[in-house]
């Protein structure tokens, strides 16, 4: 075999060693949609792309008053592209196409944007500046981060030729050890530090992130690394290093990543910690990450300043997917030509708790209720065993309380088929607040094993706060204030729209019962 390799395979793919079937499946699915495709399922409130896979969002960046967001793209599923380009308020999205592609059949992966007001890069003042990472040459262990820059806000791009900061491991690695570390080099996020003058960059490694600094983007010096103490965390990816103030006036620094914890039953999502920055080092107040999404599709995910209030709030944006099972046919590649879509973007808030330790706390962005189409209040009701509500959709908020005494499980069904066969269940049992969306299987959609997730909750708790946003291929849950989240792919059928309640082993109480419809794409 040749030192280089053929880009019809993915960033997965080429790192991780993909087999002939997720192959096969790749070039199956860049098949046009059939001429007798079943009713769109395209999402109506969240970002989709027009045609094709899409994967990472890119953190975005404010350029002529709006959001320019970014993220990877390919024709073929889980396949070799670039980075196509939208605007956005945070809750519509505007599509401009591709604006780094393959070049000499090199893909572009995961990075970050900055505007660079000061001309440290000597490209002009209010230059916007991309670091991205590309397997140079197309050799697995030469991850090496390159530079492009645009000026006309964000619209287009040239790249340097050269990468600017140069996977050294892989050029020396020789044992598997070495070589599977150099093979993990990646998605770096930069953050312009002005108490000491320079760039600050976090670079994902195998058990580790990396930190560099520079003075003009070009040329970047090792600085430090962060070491997390247990490997089964998984390697980080999408690093995102940021400062907040807190509820309490205090400010404190982030290091968040995309993780997979699976192996010790911990989520595949956001980890995050907290801890302070000198400049050239992060110190974890607790090595024990927290996690911003317990659900199974909320990964690469990005968070970045808010234009409103930038110190207290950060907007956040996930893909909706998992590595586990994303390298496979959607029902919206035959329905729609599409693969992939992100979450809603969340309003993220920092939060001193009862136990001393900071938190961060995720919203709905607020634009997203002022889009619905209409508003239904239903009449509080006790349930022993379950009940149908008197509405139907496929694109809505739910927004309710339960509260009970006695009640083992309660809950509420979404999705549900008018013979209650199909549904997803939105619950808490025990300790468990969960999203099981296995009664809602489609047979040639499997997602078993990968179905039922779930986060702590207090077992003695007696009530909780829901707000369920369901859309046609998904349901993001939003837990009492915030602190727990849980996104789930879900494949609904046409007629997959009903409500129920459920409460088993006694009584429970759902009041307040609030459902927003979004019948229009937003």
């Amino acid at each position: 075999m040749s030192s280089t390799m053929p880009f019809e395979i993915s960033r997965r793919a080429l790192l991780q060693g993909a087999g002939a079937g997720a192959f096969g499946l790749a070039l199956a699915s860049a098949a046009a949609p059939s001429a007798h495709a079943a009713t769109s399922q395209r999402a109506m409130f969240h970002m989709t792309p027009p045609t094709g896979w899409l994967c990472d969002p890119q953190r975005p960046i404010v350029s002529g008053g709006q959001y320019q967001l970014y993220y990877l793209h390919s024709d073929v599923n889980n396949g070799a592209g670039g980075w196509d380009h939208a605007t956005t308020d945070g809750v519509s999205f505007a599509h401009h196409g591709t604006v780094m592609p393959l070049t000499d059949g090199v893909p572009v992966w995961s990075g970050c944007l900055v505007v660079d007001e000061a001309n440290t890069a000597g490209f002009g003042a209010g230059t916007v500046i991309a670091l991205a990472t590309r397997p140079t040459d197309g050799i697995r262990k030469y991850q090496d981060q390159y530079l492009y820059w645009s000026t006309d806000g964000g619209f287009s791009f040239t790249m340097l030729p050269d990468p600017v900061l140069v996977n050294t491991d892989g050029r020396t690695a020789q044992t598997p050890a070495e070589i599977d570390n150099a093979e993990w080099c990646r998605d770096p996020k930069v953050h312009w530090d002005a108490v000491h003058g320079e760039w600050v960059m976090a670079l994902g490694r195998a058990r580790y992130a990396g930190f560099y600094t520079s003075p003009n983007l070009r040329q970047w010096t090792w600085r430090s690394n962060f070491d997390y103490p247990n490997p089964q965390l998984g390697g980080i990816e999408c690093p995102d290093l940021f400062e907040m103030t807190a509820d309490d006036g205090t400010r404190h620094w982030v290091l968040g990543a995309s993780m997979d914890a699976y192996g010790v039953g911990l989520p595949m999502t956001y980890a995050y910690w907290m801890g302070t920055w000198n400049g050239t080092r992060f110190v974890a107040d607790d090595l024990t990450p927290q996690w911003l999404d317990w659900g199974w599709d909320w990964y690469g995910a990005v968070t970045w300043p808010s234009i409103e209030s930038p110190d207290t709030k950060r907007l956040a944006i996930g893909w909706m997917n998992n590595w586990k099972y994303a390298a496979r046919d959607v029902p919206t590649d035959v329905t729609d030509g599409y693969n992939g879509q992100n979450s809603i973007v969340r309003e993220l808030r920092l939060a001193r708790q009862g136990g001393g330790w900071y938190s961060l706390l995720s919203t709905p962005i607020a634009a997203l209720s002022s889009r619905a189409t209409s508003t239904v209040t239903l009449p509080d009701r006790t349930v022993n065993g379950a009940a149908v509500l008197p509405w139907t959709g496929r694109a809505y908020e739910l927004e309710l309380d339960i509260s009970w005494t006695d009640a083992a499980n309660v809950g509420v069904s979404v999705g549900r088929s008018a013979d209650g066969s199909r549904h997803t269940n939105v619950g808490k049992y025990g300790s468990d607040l969960y999203v099981d969306r296995s009664p809602s299987e489609r047979s040639g959609y499997a997602l078993s094993p990968y179905t039922r997730a779930a986060a702590p909750i207090d077992p003695a708790a007696r009530s909780v706060h829901l707000r369920i946003f369901v859309d046609r291929q998904s349901v993001e849950v939003f837990v009492n204030a915030g602190h727990t989240v849980l996104s789930q792919q879900v494949h609904f059928l046409d007629g997959d729209t009903g409500i129920s309640l459920y409460a088993d082993g006694g009584a429970a109480l759902f009041s307040r019962i609030t459902i927003r419809e979004f019948a229009v794409p937003v």
